[in-house]
């Protein structure tokens, strides 16, 4: 079959899909919607310029000002979630946060326990390493998870 026909078939499917009212992507959690006009539960580990936890108050740096950005646009309020990568990734696993960040490279070994953005930016680490950043969402939260994607490349990450 070539590759036109097949595109063409895939387009059909999806076309059907949505005619039935199946939204593709799902969240089979429901994130997307329920943090929408809601509250928007983020994960915080502190990672140098990425962010940054202050004795009191919100965090600051890098990425809690782009959830902040994120969370304007879905109209939602932050819950602030301090704690250690593997609580994050746990609590994430169990349906306990919406998202985590942390400075959080795409080869995050928490991949069993959480979802990842696409790199939305890059740096060198101090050893000459590409370190291509990412955030975790909960697994199969693919509405959400889009979502948060389309947001993070469009905007301009630089240190």
């Amino acid at each position: 079959m070539g590759r036109i026909r097949r595109a063409v078939l895939l387009v059909l499917l999806l076309l059907g899909l949505s005619g039935c009212g199946i939204a593709i992507p799902q969240d089979p959690e429901g994130t997307l919607e329920k943090v929408t006009g809601g509250t928007l539960r983020v994960g915080v580990s502190e990672n140098a310029e990425w962010v940054q936890l202050p004795p009191t108050g919100d965090p600051h740096g890098i990425e809690p000002a782009l959830v902040e950005e994120f969370a304007d646009t879905l109209d939602a309020t932050i819950e602030w979630v301090p704690g250690a990568e593997h609580e994050l990734a746990d609590d994430l696993f169990h349906g306990e946060l919406d998202m985590a960040i942390g400075g959080f490279g795409a080869d995050t070994p928490w991949t069993k326990e959480a979802g990842i953005t696409r790199p939305y930016t890059e740096t060198t680490d101090e050893r000459g390493k590409t370190v291509k950043h990412v955030m975790l969402v909960p697994l199969g939260e693919n509405a959400f998870l889009l979502e948060l994607d389309q947001f993070l490349l469009a905007q301009e990450v630089t240190l």
